[in-house]
């Protein structure tokens, strides 16, 4: 069958007719990827779009549904990366585009600063029910990841008169000029955009798999080292210590048991604003709504977002009432923040969530991924690590013995993968970590195919990389297995 782009007499009633088909939850290979149409419109992309954009797959999507992106030459293509955390209840969920399509038809934009509208309060009255913390609380909305944690940012120092932000190794919040200075990583996101704002300071973070003083003693050697931080600056200068409770971008490390507790007692006695940033964590993506759920642990602010408006950009602060209100009427806002559309999305997310089994499906998620994944962790792997929780899981690619970082390793893995139509992504500090964020609706049979196609390509790429070896031998065996089990089960 041809593309529906190649448009011939009667071509838009047949692109109709296949639109109102539900999207086939298989993988399927019409081309190789990308494919010939992709290939031109990436071509004219590079004609017309700053380079400055990167692109982790060079194809162009028509369709996304469930754990399915078909792209523009019929390829359908399994997603395990949901826009980057964003499209948890599918890309194409009925809960969400009904709520969109009904306030589209009666207006886009007002602006909440100018004319109000109640979808606005509605998703504001969620937040501030839903968020952890046993507390009075108020949100404010915006649009972007970076725009909420540098509002957190404006409110924490608003609310105690002090300027300096603690951060954590490993951290990423946001490309703006604040957050690019709150974020460890260099490239690509810092390289050659300073001087950042100053007053961000950088403290350790429990980190198990590298920790020096061996995993067992991350969290207790971590806080000390919190505090060697804050006394050498002054705790007193401190306005926010802000932290994920699983780090993103960073190579979704989950902290050492017990070290959020411990951030969250240390900020409470020296009086500075807890900030955790559940951007990518939070919204049901872990199998709790939110994160740092898992440490029982609430801040004192928390932002969200991706996964918070569907699809549509809406990201948020909520707080504490005493600190969220301690800005300044006009303080807070902008020309796009909580637009509408995007607030209508964010409802239906919530209907998604309070109807639906989406935080039993990332659970499910987790288990499956597990079991094919977490046997490859072997004494002879390139695997050092499988890591995360609920549908935010990582594995990370090192030497054995040394844990020197093996960044070309991830890429060849994730470059095999893409070929064969299943989307991964790249991240961690080193780039040396694949990420899998399915959508919490894929289903179980279209799961465990993507993770056979991952298996297959770690198991031939490390193969090729180590030609004669007797350890390749081995780990490439203990892969095949693996395929095996997951093709047995799929």
């Amino acid at each position: 069958m041809d593309s529906p782009y190649d448009v011939e007499e009667g071509g838009l009633a047949y692109i109709e007719a296949m639109e109102s088909l539900p999207l086939p939850q298989t993988r399927l290979l019409r081309t190789a990827i990308p494919g010939p149409t992709s290939t031109t419109l990436h071509a004219e992309r590079v004609q017309q779009v700053s380079s400055g954009f990167g692109v982790a797959l060079p194809v162009f999507i028509d369709r996304a549904e469930g754990g399915i992106l078909q792209d523009v030459d019929g390829n359908r293509i399994i997603d395990f990366a949901s826009g980057i955390a964003v499209t948890s209840v599918g890309a194409s969920n009925p809960l969400v585009q009904a709520r969109v399509r009904d306030q589209l038809a009666r207006f886009t934009h007002t602006c909440f600063m100018v004319t109000e509208y109640d979808s606005f309060t509605a998703v504001c009255e969620w937040l501030n029910t839903h968020t952890p913390g046993d507390f009075e609380k108020r949100t404010a909305l915006f649009s972007t990841g970076a725009e909420a944690v540098e509002n957190a940012i404006k409110i924490a120092r608003a609310a105690t008169g002090r300027e300096k932000i603690l951060v954590f190794d490993d951290a990423y919040h946001g490309r703006s000029l604040l957050t690019m200075a709150m974020t460890a990583k260099e490239n690509p996101y810092k390289t050659s955009f300073g001087p950042f704002p100053g007053e961000v300071h950088r403290a350790p973070m429990a980190a198990p798999l590298r920790w020096p003083g061996g995993a067992e003693n991350a969290t207790a050697e971590a806080l000390a080292g919190v505090e060697a931080v804050l006394t050498a600056q002054g705790a007193d200068t401190f306005a926010a210590m802000v932290i994920e409770p699983i780090q993103g971008e960073g190579g979704f490390i989950v902290p050492a048991p017990g070290f959020l507790a411990g951030l969250r007692d240390i900020a409470a006695r020296h009086g500075i604003v807890f900030v955790l940033d559940e951007i990518q964590a939070g919204m049901g993506r872990t199998g709790r709504m939110f994160a740092s759920e898992y440490e029982g642990v609430a801040g004192d602010l928390v932002v969200t977002g991706k996964a918070l408006g569907g699809g549509l950009p809406l990201t948020a602060v909520t707080g504490r009432v005493e600190l969220m209100n301690a800005v300044h009427a006009g303080g807070l806002g902008g020309t796009y923040a909580g637009n509408p559309l995007a607030c209508a999305a964010a409802l239906g997310v919530f209907e998604a969530f309070e109807t639906g089994d989406l935080l039993a499906g990332a659970l499910r998620i987790e288990d499956t991924v597990r079991r094919v994944l977490e046997p490859l962790v072997t004494e002879d792997s390139p695997i050092v690590e499988f890591r995360g929780r609920g549908a935010m899981l990582a594995i990370e690619f090192a030497d054995a013995v040394t844990l020197e970082p093996r960044p070309l390793l991830a890429a060849a893995v994730a470059a095999r993968c893409h070929a064969q139509g299943v989307l991964i992504l790249v991240c961690g500090t080193y780039g040396n970590v694949i990420r899998l964020l399915p959508p919490l609706v894929i289903g179980r049979e279209l799961l465990e195919d993507g993770l056979a196609v991952l298996v297959q390509a770690i198991a031939s790429v490390y193969a090729e990389s180590t030609v004669g070896s007797t350890a390749a031998s081995t780990a490439a065996s203990t892969a095949a297995s693996a395929v095996g089990a997951a093709a047995a089960r799929a």
